[in-house]
């Protein structure tokens, strides 16, 4: 799907219950089993999608507003 839509593939997570159950409990799989394999896809994937949005041209032009001198 990602070669179909021309975006970069970041990562996947397994279709497991325990995701679902954890959310359910309002304890997200990452607090809930820090140290398990389904939190570390997370993570794995939260790394690719922060390294990928670090290596985009950041544009500053409407942070600021724009200046006008006019000389009548």
């Amino acid at each position: 799907m990602c070669d179909e839509y021309g975006a970069d593939f970041l990562g996947s997570l397994p279709l497991n219950m325990q995701i679902r159950s954890d959310a359910d409990d309002g304890k997200p799989t990452v607090v809930a089993d820090p140290d398990g394999r389904i939190a570390s896809d997370f993570r794995d994937i939260a790394r690719r999608v922060a390294a990928k949005l670090s290596r985009q041209a950041k544009d500053y032009s409407q942070a600021f507003p724009s200046i006008v001198i006019k000389n009548d």
